[in-house]
């Protein structure tokens, strides 16, 4: 069964950077479309980008110019490098296949941005 690790996460100050980074499990990553979904306290989870194997990308409007995601196939994983980060981007990401998410949620890793 094809599991997912995400790590990176903390408290940063508004205008700060982190990484993120998922690790996958199994042959389905080499294939797969990935992306990086978040959950704010009280909110729907939501797809914020997305890397295809090729490495294309897509990215929803309220991080583009300041994520960029990349994925790693030869480690099996996928990166999220946040920049000028903004109390509104607080919440728990996590990474899965896109456009459905097939694999078994991990724990997330959180990010606070606050000051």
């Amino acid at each position: 069964q094809v599991q997912v690790v995400e790590s990176g996460g903390g408290l940063v100050l508004p205008g700060g950077s982190l990484r993120l980074s998922c690790a996958a499990s199994g042959s389905i990553f080499s294939v797969s479309v990935m992306g990086w979904y978040r959950q704010a306290p009280g909110k729907q989870r939501l797809l914020v980008a997305t890397v295809t194997s090729g490495g294309l990308t897509t990215y929803a409007d309220s991080v583009k110019g300041r994520f960029t995601i990349s994925r790693d196939n030869a480690k099996n994983t996928v990166y999220l490098q946040m920049n000028s980060l903004r109390p509104e981007d607080t919440a728990a990401y996590y990474c899965n296949t896109v456009p459905l998410p097939l694999l078994s949620w991990g724990q997330g890793t959180q990010v606070t941005v606050s000051s």
